[in-house]
């Protein structure tokens, strides 16, 4: 399907629902036995006229702490990639607080831009699932703004590393021997420079990975997979799960190991891949006249049009969420015959 097709289908979606203003909030997820605190920001349905929020030095369209329009709202958690921070898709949660998602995405504490002191090595992808946890624990608990969720209807979006993060939130169990070396040498781009602070954590997240059956619906775009390679470490998969890969990959992400991926899956993806598209395609757009040096994390491939594939992405995402986490949604999984062969969509 082109990119075109895909945009009028998935924008058909919104026609049925009122759309609201994003409220912005930022919030903290208080520190615990399981890890450090965690801050996050928070988007949510309002009712005012949107505005506009500066963050650092990026600009978002939202109404800085609009209070909460509406009641038993889905959730939707969002996770980042390696060095990313909570405004990397931020895009995506403006469309879903839009149409009447509460979306919190959080910074992976000592796995941020501001802070990768523990970033490389084992230690951060056994942590990020606890993170998840612990993010979910706490909305659904002691936030303030508990009694706006529905418990029952969470789900999860994730870009990177976030995409593998979520996969095992869902059930997998990744084969961290797969793994290629990363920083042997420390010079390496990547590896944290030597003033960074020191690991706040002495010891290890626990082995055993941290998996949550609330989340209901899963959608992950360009995920780490290498660690994924065989169907017993995505046999409890078994959630309704959108798959997205990039046509060059990038960043240790590489579009065969996606693509084995969505094969190996007990419950047949929504599989798409992106045409001409590369691994950081999938970050919010970069505004149009910024007039300083791009980052590398503006820069796509020639003839790529970032901007309206978002569009089109972002609204397949909406639907997604609001097919798999309507009200009546009957939860139970439902899981195909083995053998099954991933459908997969090309999006130009």
């Amino acid at each position: 399907m082109r990119l075109k097709k895909l945009l009028i289908a998935a924008l058909a979606s919104l026609a049925v629902t009122t759309a609201h203003a994003a409220g912005l909030k930022f919030i903290q997820i208080p520190a615990d036995a399981a890890g450090p605190a965690i801050d996050a920001a928070m988007w949510s349905p309002c009712a005012s006229p949107p505005g506009e929020v500066k963050v650092k030095q990026s600009t978002v369209p939202a109404v800085l702490d609009c209070p909460i329009e509406g009641g038993r709202l889905p959730l939707v958690v969002i996770s980042h990639g390696y060095g990313g921070w909570y405004l990397d898709l931020h895009d995506m949660a403006e469309t879903l607080a839009d149409a009447g998602f509460v979306v919190v995405a959080i910074h992976h504490p000592h796995a941020n831009h501001a802070d990768m002191s523990q970033a490389n090595g084992l230690g951060v992808l056994r942590q990020r699932p606890i993170d998840i946890k612990r993010t979910i624990d706490f909305m659904l608990g002691n936030s303030a703004d508990s009694a706006k969720i529905d418990p029952q209807r969470v789900g999860f979006y994730g870009f990177s590393q976030g995409g593998y993060t979520g996969l095992v939130i869902g059930g997998a169990d990744p084969d961290f021997n797969k793994l290629p070396p990363r920083c042997s040498d420390p010079a390496d781009t990547g590896c944290p420079p030597a003033n960074q602070p020191k690991p706040a954590r002495k010891q290890l997240p626990p082995e055993t990975l941290t998996h949550d059956t609330r989340v209901k619906a899963i959608v992950v775009a360009d995920p780490l997979s290498v660690v994924f390679q065989t169907a017993d470490s995505v046999e409890n998969v078994k959630v309704p799960l959108q798959l997205w890969s990039s046509q060059f990959g990038g960043d240790a992400v590489s579009p065969v190991d996606v693509k084995r991926l969505a094969g190996l899956l007990p419950r047949t993806p929504d599989f798409h891949v992106v045409s001409n598209a590369v691994h950081l395609s999938f970050l919010t757009p970069c505004p149009a006249d910024d007039a300083r040096k791009p980052s590398p994390a503006c820069i796509d491939a020639p003839g790529f049009d970032r901007v309206a594939f978002h569009k089109a992405f972002n609204a397949a995402v909406l639907a997604f969420f609001r097919q798999h986490l309507a009200e009546d949604q009957d939860h139970g999984a439902k899981t195909p015959a083995p053998g099954h062969e991933a459908a997969e969509t090309a999006v130009q």
